[in-house]
């Protein structure tokens, strides 16, 4: 048995399976309150293509008591579930939700982008329910699920009465040109710290959208639009309303104020429903019920890693566990820097190469996974060159680790899925999310894995071979590996977004996707940190933590991005 191999192994699962069972209990609780149904639904769109949504029903609502309806749609490289905060709110508020994953994203047939993103299928689908009152629709949408629920619009200007768009817009690059009378009822919801604002509405700084002129044209006015005022009629369909919470793009998700504005155009521009105040607001618990079961899947994997460590099958992985260094001297520093700071400078440059060099195809059909998958490999290579003289001691068989490896992500994946058909939750917080692969995500996962895991396999190497520090105990352990992988980013999204809240301006507007998923990445690392030293702990060998990493990171992207080219 390796060096210092603690017997945590079946605490640590049991705590995770209640974590993450507890989790989906609270999470489930908080989506079905006051009696709300919530179900998976599949239905066929244009060209035969399978569509995806959570469907939220009142218990209010039914064939001979028809509620109005709302179809809430997520943006780019999110699925159905990040509008949960929305979805939630609205159905405590009698409104029929229709949660749609757009085309190519979730579990809709892809490619992304195509039939309008899907919107206009939706909205004839949440039309044709039978407890749905089809003359009293509803459309939200964030970002691109804006584009979605515009594209809904322009393809049945008679079939919804309302329409909130959240960090979105009418017009160039995907939508049509809005104007004083279309949309319909225009709620805007668009935040003073928008990354997307001049793709958007044509300003450097998104708290000056008030003085867009693309933003004018639509309300109707020459002059600033003030938040909050009302501009047009209501009963003329003409109204339009602008809301600017303090918050980013990606923050309208978890904004109870971004929430709120949506349910207070509802509640003026539809008809029925329960007057409940836009402010009494529940979703925030479903949030922290799929966080504590992010939690406990990581805690179930690592469990599982243990336990099979210390079966007589898996014998051979087990080996000393030895520092890489004696102590933490000019060349530890250099190293920790290094492994630190490299990721993040290279990070800009690789996935812009990539969006503007690499067109999606059925070889790498997956833009973000690509772009993930290639600055993974740089990284890679940049370790090797770095470290091409270390010699490494004894390590874990291959195809032990590999079949541990294996073993524990798909214990993990197998509580995802209980979880999932018990209770139609996931395990998440905020735009970090795991996800059940479909069967075609399972196939695209196949053609990243394996070069994905090849930069995991350099990062984790560096990691446990120049990194740990003889006399460190483990607390020791697990910070350092965790500064190591994360701090990168940390600096370099704490300069950029301290800029931004500062000034208004984003330095990285050049690329402000790229951004956005950036912000995943602190906690992503710090995770592949944590499996990395717990592995190396029971194994004395960096394989299997950077097998379990390649897989999960794979799976993790996956499943959460866009497929453009399959």
């Amino acid at each position: 048995m390796a060096q210092g191999l603690p017997k945590s192994g079946w605490w640590m699962l049991i705590l995770g399976l209640a974590l993450a069972i507890g989790g989906a209990m609270l999470a489930s609780r908080i989506q079905t309150t006051g009696g709300i149904e919530v179900r998976d639904i599949r239905f066929q769109g244009t060209g035969g293509k399978t569509m995806s949504a959570l469907l939220y029903v009142p218990s209010t609502a039914t064939a001979t008591s028809k509620a109005p309806g709302i179809l809430a749609v997520h943006g780019y490289i999110n699925s159905r579930e990040t509008q949960d905060g929305f979805a939630i709110e609205f159905a405590r508020r009698g409104y029929v939700v229709l949660a749609l994953d757009q085309t190519g994203h979730g579990y809709s047939d892809g490619p992304a982008f195509a039939n309008g993103f899907g919107g206009p299928d939706g909205l004839v689908h949440l039309r044709s329910l039978s407890m749905v009152d089809p003359n009293n629709i509803g459309l939200e949408g964030h970002s691109m699920g804006g584009w979605t629920v515009l594209a809904a619009a322009a393809a049945y200007p008679d079939d919804y009465k309302a329409i909130v768009l959240e960090g979105s817009s009418t017009g160039a690059p995907y939508a049509r040109e809005g104007s004083p009378s279309w949309p319909r009822n225009l709620g805007l919801v668009y935040s003073q710290y928008d990354e997307f604002s001049k793709l958007m509405w044509g300003v450097d700084k998104a708290r000056d959208i008030g003085d867009s002129a693309k933003l004018k044209t639509v309300f109707g006015t020459s002059e600033r639009i003030v938040p909050r005022k009302l501009y047009g009629s209501i009963a003329n369909g003409t109204a339009r309303i602008l809301a600017t919470p303090a918050v980013t793009h990606p923050g309208d998700h978890i904004s109870p104020e971004a929430i709120a504005r949506a349910i207070d155009w509802f509640s003026v521009t539809l008809k029925g429903g329960t007057p409940i105040p836009s402010a009494n607001q529940i979703w925030y618990w479903k949030e922290a019920g799929t966080a504590l079961g992010l939690i406990g899947f990581v805690m179930v994997v690592l469990a599982v890693f243990d336990l099979l460590v210390r079966l007589p099958a898996f014998a051979a992985m087990r080996g000393p566990v030895e520092p890489g260094v004696e102590a933490r001297d000019g060349g530890w520093w250099r190293a920790l820097l290094l492994t630190a700071f490299l990721p993040a400078i290279t990070f800009f440059p690789v996935f812009v190469a990539v969006f503007l060099l690499v067109q999606p195809n059925p070889i790498l059909p997956q833009t973000v996974t690509t772009q993930i998958t290639l600055w993974g490999l740089v990284g890679a290579g940049i370790s090797w060159l770095i470290g091409r003289k270390m010699v490494s001691g004894r390590q874990s068989d291959w195809g032990q680790s590999i079949t541990a490896a294996l073993l524990s992500v798909a214990a993990g994946y197998a509580l995802l899925f209980a979880v999932d058909r018990a209770f139609h939750t996931d395990f998440r917080l905020w735009i970090i999310a795991v996800k059940l692969p479909s069967a075609t995500q399972l196939a695209i996962a196949a053609i990243y894995v394996v070069p994905l895991t090849i930069g995991f396999l350099a990062s984790v190497k560096t990691l446990v071979e120049r990194l740990t520090v003889q006399g460190d105990g483990w607390v020791a352990q697990y910070g350092w590996a965790k500064l190591a992988l994360s701090l990168g980013f940390v600096v370099m999204l704490l300069l950029d977004y301290g800029v931004f809240f500062v000034t208004g301006q984003l330095p990285t507007a050049l690329d402000p996707l790229s951004t956005v998923i950036a912000l995943q990445f602190p906690v992503v690392l710090a995770t592949v940190a944590v499996i990395a030293i717990f592995t190396w702990r029971r194994t004395g060998s960096y394989r299997p933590g950077a097998l379990i990493s390649g897989l999960l990171v794979t799976l993790y992207v996956v499943a959460g991005t866009a497929t453009q080219g399959w």
